[in-house]
């Protein structure tokens, strides 16, 4: 793997996760309602967007050309750790230093779930089985956590493969 590649992706990578703890931080001794604002999901999201797409526009410019692949391939690295991170720093947080911080956004969570499917006229019955439901998960348990983790992965690395079309260099066949 190339030495740029690998660089620049577990730099950033840190960057990412570190970005996401201290973000994380913010809104736990801000508010923990926050936690469920569509807007705070928004703003972090377009962070570690640009954050991405500063990666691969810095890789491309010091490799001079870059395949699909290694665009591919450094922002992969950089979303692997950075959402790492951010999970773990999740799971340390809401299972060892404050138990009490889940509980709350567990409330706050179905409480906001109840109001909206009230809003959309959602029956009673079946109001009552989702909040059963989320009563009995725990969002921040190891297993959930991973697949909040699997999930990003995902959705990260369909992001990467468009970042990756997006700066790869153009082939000069067929001129």
């Amino acid at each position: 793997m190339n030495e740029i590649i690998k660089k620049n992706g577990v730099t950033y990578g840190i960057i990412l996760g570190l970005f996401s703890v201290l973000f994380t931080t913010a809104i736990y001794v801000t508010d923990l309602q926050l936690f469920t604002s569509w807007w705070i999901g928004l703003v972090s999201f377009a962070i570690a967007i640009t954050i991405g797409v500063v990666l691969v526009s810095k890789t491309k410019k010091q490799m001079g050309t870059m395949t699909f692949k290694e665009g591919f391939t450094v922002y992969f690295i950089a979303a692997l750790i950075g959402s790492f991170i951010s999970q773990l720093y999740n799971y340390i947080l809401f299972n060892f230093i404050d138990v009490q911080a889940k509980e709350t956004i567990k409330e706050i969570t179905m409480k906001y779930t109840s109001d909206m499917l009230e809003k959309f006229g959602t029956p009673a019955a079946a109001i009552n089985e989702t909040m059963q439901k989320m009563a009995e998960t725990d969002n921040y348990s190891i297993g959930n956590i991973l697949f909040g983790l699997a999930i990003v992965l995902v959705f990260q690395a369909i992001f990467g493969l468009i970042l990756a079309a997006i700066f790869k260099s153009k082939s000069n066949q067929g001129l």
